[in-house]
């Protein structure tokens, strides 16, 4: 079903934002991340791990959704400002 333009996404409601420090777990381990990209309900988060079939399985990236996240550090908020309406001429 296609969103409406006064709908929000799960993730336009959710507290986080890309550039976010983030943690959160894989296999019963813990970890911190960066996201990285947004989408629907769910964020692309890059991150580190020592462990070898981590790295194997998810190449340091995974898409997790953001109620399994908890924020570690906020990233600098930008205002969003709409753009000037250009003069008729």
């Amino acid at each position: 079903m296609p969103k409406k333009n006064d709908e929000q996404t799960a993730t336009e409601k959710s507290p986080f934002e890309i550039g976010d420090e983030v943690s959160f777990q894989i296999k019963k381990q813990d970890f911190t991340g960066t996201i990285e990209k947004a989408y629907k309900n769910a964020f692309l988060v890059g991150f580190e791990s020592s462990d070898p079939d981590i790295i194997d399985t998810y190449h340091n990236k995974t898409v997790i959704n953001w109620q399994n996240l908890k924020m570690v550090k906020q990233a600098p908020r930008t205002k969003k400002t709409e753009a000037p309406a250009e003069d008729d001429k």
